[in-house]
């Protein structure tokens, strides 16, 4: 499947493919010609909400098994915008999802919760294919 991950200032790589930024700030202080990514859609990216409360802005920092469970729970607004880069995927062209020059697990980020969801997607499709 040409899914991937990294972050936004890893080496672009010609398997990359469209280079999607899915952080819901903009990184700062890069110019726009000096962008690594192709499209930026920052719904999803973790809400402030969510984005607040992984670094205890309101209280303590949640872990990640609440956080991936609460994003998780957002994506489910976003069935269009996931079921736009699974279809992307189906047909073939790789997608990178580009995520925080500071993530650097990428176990425990969203970029990696995102690309299971594209790829559940996916499956289901198969899956309704073969039936």
């Amino acid at each position: 499947m040409p899914l991937y991950h990294k972050r936004w200032n890893d080496p672009a790589e010609p398997t990359d493919g469209w280079r999607l930024l899915i952080t819901r700030y903009r990184p700062r202080h890069v110019k726009k010609e000096e962008e690594t990514w192709d499209d930026w859609y920052p719904h999803l990216g973790p809400s402030p909400e969510l984005f607040a409360a992984v670094y205890g802005k309101n209280g303590p920092p949640i872990s990640f098994e609440e956080y991936a469970r609460r994003y998780v729970e957002e994506m489910r607004k976003q069935t269009q915008a996931i079921d736009e880069l699974a279809a992307r995927v189906r047909f073939g062209e790789s997608i990178t999802l580009l995520c925080s020059s500071a993530c650097w697990d990428a176990d425990r980020c969203h970029r990696t919760l995102l690309c299971q969801l594209i790829a559940d997607r996916l499956a289901a499709w198969e899956q309704r294919d073969r039936d």
